[in-house]
């Protein structure tokens, strides 16, 4: 812990794929979270690209490609709109909304192509799957794991829950 900030903010991991019908179900409660806690919270953007999902691998890595030129969010929120484009479409899709989104659209093709990024999703799945992660769109925060996969029915009201807890306990 850094002597800078002696209370790290609470974190909410999002552990999820770009490919998911479930985690762009889950991007209203995404928001919302944001919009409500802003920067009391840490919403962190986990990878867990599904074996079914053929694209999912590359569009983490494009994920992080997109947080390295500072539009992290806004590009995971666009590509999830259109899961079944990228379902059909690929890596194509994957520089098209960088070019959109005013991202170096060269870029994100050559760090899909060097895999700069194959790292930061592979350790990601490996730290899901070690805490029990199974499927997507999974929540952890305060050490308590909600999983969306199943059914997103009051999910968002317990995140809430739990972080306003967490940030009111904060020294």
């Amino acid at each position: 812990m850094s002597h800078t900030d002696p209370s790290p903010r609470p974190v909410l991991d999002v552990w999820c794929e770009l490919e998911c019908p479930d985690c762009r179900t889950a991007l209203g409660d995404l928001r919302a979270l944001r919009d409500r806690f802003q920067d009391a919270l840490d919403i962190r953007l986990r990878h867990f690209p599904l074996e079914r999902h053929r694209h999912a691998h590359a569009a983490a890595q494009a994920a992080e490609e997109a947080i390295a030129q500072g539009r992290g969010w806004p590009y995971v929120e666009a590509v999830l709109e259109r899961t079944e484009e990228l379902g059909t479409r690929g890596e194509p899709l994957l520089v098209e909304v960088a070019r959109e989104l005013g991202l170096d659209a060269e870029e994100m093709d050559t760090a899909l192509v060097d895999g700069r990024h194959i790292l930061i999703v592979d350790a990601d799945q490996a730290e899901g799957k070690a805490i029990g992660v199974t499927g997507t769109p999974t929540y952890v925060i305060g050490g308590e794991r909600l999983d969306g996969g199943k059914s997103q029915e009051g999910l968002r009201e317990r995140v809430e829950e739990i972080a306003a807890r967490l940030i009111a306990e904060r020294p």
